[in-house]
């Protein structure tokens, strides 16, 4: 007598979420938006998610925490539902989002060492003699990377 596959235990949305750490307008949003199939429905009309849900939900969101855009993990995801293609693609997208970030992290230490000296400069007086708010009064073009002014006289 053979044993019987165990059946995949299907999840509603609630406990799709509490499994995944996605909140649930979320999960609706990825499956608007294609990311996520649309899961079979019961006569009441609640979803009902097998384990490839949970998969590609967990997918998805380690893909966001790493900062890739909606774009990219839709082709990410057609990647992985396509095994037998090459992973050039993949590492291309990856690639290309290695840039990004390295891009924001050079704006970000501009920015810190903005702030710094901003900070630095502060007699801690009153604030008509405040840096930082003078700083902030400061409109002009920014040349330093950081998104805002450039403050070259400090």
């Amino acid at each position: 007598m053979s044993a019987r596959p165990a059946l995949t235990p299907l999840r509603t949305i609630g406990k799709l979420s509490a499994a995944t750490g996605v909140k649930v307008p979320t999960i609706r949003f990825y499956e608007q938006i294609g990311l996520l199939p649309e899961p079979p429905r019961t006569a009441s009309d609640r979803r009902l998610y097998d384990d490839a849900a949970l998969r590609r939900l967990s997918f998805i969101r380690h893909a966001r925490q790493l900062g890739f855009d909606l774009d990219a993990i839709r082709s990410l995801l057609d990647l992985s539902d396509h095994p037998d293609r090459p992973c050039g693609e993949a590492n291309t997208i990856a690639e290309r989002h290695l840039v990004e970030v390295a891009a924001k992290i050079a704006q970000l230490q501009a920015l810190r060492t903005e702030l710094t000296r901003m900070t630095t400069e502060c007699a801690g007086g009153q604030v008509s003699a405040c840096k930082v708010i003078e700083v902030l009064h400061d409109h002009s073009p920014c040349t330093d990377g950081h998104g805002g002014v450039s403050h070259s006289r400090f």
